[in-house]
């Protein structure tokens, strides 16, 4: 039977959905509030893709696009170090001892990855008509109204824009956030030996663990094109082909980088939130926050550049009640918004597109109905999700609230215990199995 989805947001779930409802000959249409398909927000950061992200967009693509993601992803890393602010190693934890030894493990630029996931569908997608309101009409169908006045018919409305979903709001006008406590100051800064010279470690990621709660974070992205977006020398072969192939590549904006972030409690900010903060502003106040550090993180941060700074309040979802299954779901963070701490949020998008797409594949085939389809993509994906939120949370939770020295105490057992992990082995795997239980958690 021919169904018609409608998906709310252009974003990473979103568009792997599209192209596996695409790839089947199913109608799909995306309606986005950008104008154009042009880098804004987080989109310019790096994102980690982790086994079940990787196997989610093996599932949609095309293999052809698929073999365009592998190539278009940065260099590898080899570990993940955790350290001071001051730099000293705690823990250095080879991605070779994660499980699966690391494979399945990519570095994207999320730039990079939205124009892959554009290729091929981008006609489907309406930029500049946002998600509005929407009504289920007597027969099962939906309507959909967007903010430039137009309307839309389907089958089933998808909501994927994002954590302040207005599909959600409109939906599920119960569901809500709670904040964390926490607040994030991220930005860029051009990958450069002058830059390397300044980073925790030469390469990679490192997570660095201040005393007073504060951390820090880097990710360095070594792209697979040089400034003329050819292939770099010694580039697999079949990968440079792949780059050469796809014309995405000559518009692609993304050259080497290093992102970096500063997590800390909103009670030890000083003056609080600012009400309204430039880009240099917010790089002023992560350098406040980070005075104590080592003075190459201040370093790290005179060189990046304004213009990328953002902040982010970390909020975690609330338990999703149940529905009924219908004409409207959710997906990715408008279903399960989770904290940074386990990299799990954009791999759990995937997840949802690759599990609501299969079953609405077999809708399009008459194999299936729609709402049986729907009710068990939603039973399966609150199932792995209330996983994946409460792993996300553990990681990230504000302890200011306890006085100085019990704050001393816990810094000084944990990094006692880091290093301790990294003297033993099995400890470390045993750690690394840990971390990687949500970000691999089919194979968990």
């Amino acid at each position: 039977m021919s169904v018609r989805v409608i998906v709310a947001g252009a974003g990473t779930g979103g568009l792997c959905l599209a192209q596996r409802l695409h790839r089947a000959g199913a109608e799909v249409v995306v309606l986005e509030r950008d104008t154009d398909p042009r880098p804004a927000g987080l989109r310019g950061y790096r994102v980690g893709i982790s086994p079940d992200g990787s196997r989610a967009l093996r599932a949609c693509l095309p293999a052809e696009l698929y073999a365009v993601f592998e190539a278009t992803t940065g260099a590898s890393y080899d570990r993940l170090l955790m350290c001071t602010e001051h730099y000293r190693e705690l823990l250095s934890l080879p991605f070779a001892e994660m499980p699966g030894g690391g494979a399945e493990e990519f570095n994207v630029s999320r730039t990079t990855l939205r124009r892959v996931l554009l290729t091929g569908i981008g006609d489907t997608v309406r930029w500049g008509s946002p998600y509005a309101g929407h009504e289920v009409l007597d027969d099962g169908t939906v309507l959909v109204r967007t903010a430039d006045g137009d309307t839309v018919a389907g089958d089933l409305l998808v909501g994927a824009d994002g954590a302040h979903s207005r599909v959600r709001g409109r939906f599920l006008p119960g569901a809500g956030h709670t904040s964390t406590g926490l607040v994030a100051i991220g930005g860029r800064a051009p990958l450069d030996a002058a830059t390397t010279a300044l980073l925790p470690g030469a390469d990679g990621m490192a997570l660095v663990l201040g005393r007073t709660g504060t951390t820090g974070i880097t990710h360095v992205m070594r792209m697979p094109w040089d400034a003329d977006r050819v292939p770099r020398p010694g580039t697999d072969p079949a990968r440079a082909a792949a780059l050469r192939g796809w014309p995405g590549l000559a518009g692609d904006p993304t050259d080497d980088f290093v992102s970096w972030g500063v997590t800390v409690s909103h009670t030890v900010l000083p003056g609080g939130r600012p009400a309204s903060a430039d880009g240099t502003a917010l790089l002023t106040l992560a350098q406040q926050v980070t005075a104590d550090w080592d003075p190459r993180w201040g370093a790290l941060l005179d060189r990046s550049d304004p213009a990328s700074a953002l902040w982010i309040d970390i909020r975690t979802s609330d338990p999703l009640p149940r529905w009924e299954p219908g004409p409207v779901t959710l997906l990715g963070d408008a279903a399960h918004t989770l904290t940074p701490g386990r990299g799990a949020g954009a791999n759990t998008a995937l997840r949802d597109a690759r599990e609501l797409g299969e079953r609405l594949v077999r809708v399009h085939d008459g194999d299936l109905d729609l709402r049986t389809a729907v009710g068990g993509y939603e039973a399966e994906m609150r199932r792995y999700s209330a996983v994946a939120v409460r792993e996300s949370l553990q990681q990230m939770h504000d302890d200011s609230g306890r006085g100085a020295v019990s704050r001393a105490l816990a810094t000084t057992a944990q990094r006692t215990g880091l290093r301790l992990v990294n003297r033993v082995p099995a400890l470390r795997r045993r750690l690394a199995r840990g971390m990687q239980r949500v970000r691999d958690s089919e194979r968990a």
